[in-house]
């Protein structure tokens, strides 16, 4: 059976780094709050100047250089984001531009953070079916841009990054096994960004009442993130005929660490097969999947033939999980 194997890996984090002691002097917090409800202790944030699409690159030039590869290879780019450069075109069209890459089809997908296992799941199809060899599968956010900083229940978490994966046809059984992906529009209002779309398009009244920014409703968000989370992970072994001891390493969405902790325990996943850097790196949304695995792999966490679970969840609210053999 054809699957898109993982043949190269990278990421990229902004040089700037916000700590929490940063933060104390920005919004009414502290250090010992945000690591108590988050875990987290710094971010990365974009200069000025930078762009989604820069980041994405970065993280892609690290993958197709591991995998002994140039852009001329690639014959398809998928880019998961919230932030793109702009409203159109879309941000893997500047990627593919800026790669250098051939007259190849490019797209995004806008799943929030759920947009790292969309992409996956979209991109290890087009290799399942055929259709194209190669496909570079990017996350990348520049989530700074729409963080509002008076805010401190959204200004401590969300932060920039990309990751980037080349997925490759290969026979050997290593890949991407499967994928489930899900929404549900009842929940949108716990997680969203209103202005700047069609229904309340930019404009002086739109600034002045902040909507141009990402919402969050925290303590509704986090039950609903852990069900989910849980739910889409256990279906998706359970397909399989896999129980939580097969699976080498869990790797979450970095959103929170008391999130990763609860889902962790109901699933009954030890906490040493669970994957975090949310500490370092905050809330990257649809890029924070990626450069988990990306460090996971750079520090020896994962080998030849492990089986691997991915798990995101975003606003809209979207979530979904992903397994693959490495």
């Amino acid at each position: 059976m054809i699957r898109g194997k993982i043949v190269g890996i990278g990421a990229y984090a902004p040089k700037r780094i916000l700590t929490n002691h940063d933060l104390e002097r920005m919004v009414a917090t502290s250090d010992e709050w945000i690591v108590q409800r988050s875990g987290i202790r710094q971010r990365h944030v974009i200069e000025e100047g930078e762009t989604t699409s820069d980041l994405a690159v970065r993280a892609a030039q690290q993958a197709l250089e591991r995998a002994n590869l140039t852009p001329d290879d690639v014959d398809f780019i998928v880019v998961g984001t919230t932030t793109a450069d702009m409203q159109f075109p879309s941000t893997a069209n500047f990627v593919q531009g800026k790669l250098g890459c051939r007259r190849i089809g490019s797209v995004d997908v806008w799943a929030a953070c759920t947009g790292s296992i969309y992409g996956l799941a979209v991109g290890s199809q087009f290799v399942q079916t055929g259709k194209y060899r190669r496909v570079l599968v990017i996350g990348a956010e520049a989530l700074s841009r729409i963080t509002d900083w008076t805010d401190r229940s959204t200004c401590v978490l969300l932060a920039d990054a990309a990751g980037a994966v080349v997925l490759e046809a290969c026979e050997d059984g290593r890949g991407v096994i499967d994928a489930d992906l899900y929404s549900d529009a009842r929940h949108w209002e716990l997680l969203y960004m209103p202005g700047g779309g069609a229904q309340y398009p930019a404009s002086h009244e739109t600034v002045d009442q902040r909507m141009h920014f990402a919402k969050m409703r925290g303590n509704e968000l986090f039950k609903v993130a852990v069900r989910m989370f849980v739910e889409c992970a256990s279906t998706l072994l359970e397909r399989h005929g896999l129980k939580v001891s097969d699976i080498d390493l869990f790797v979450p969405h970095q959103a929170n660490l008391r999130i990763i902790e609860a889902a962790a325990k109901r699933l009954d996943m030890p906490m040493d097969r669970v994957f975090v850097n949310v500490d370092r790196y905050g809330n990257t949304g649809a890029a924070s999947v990626y450069v988990a695995l990306e460090e996971a792999v750079a520090a020896g966490r994962v080998r030849a033939g492990d089986l691997i679970l991915l798990a995101a969840f975003g606003g809209g609210v979207t979530w979904g999980a992903a397994l693959l053999r490495w």
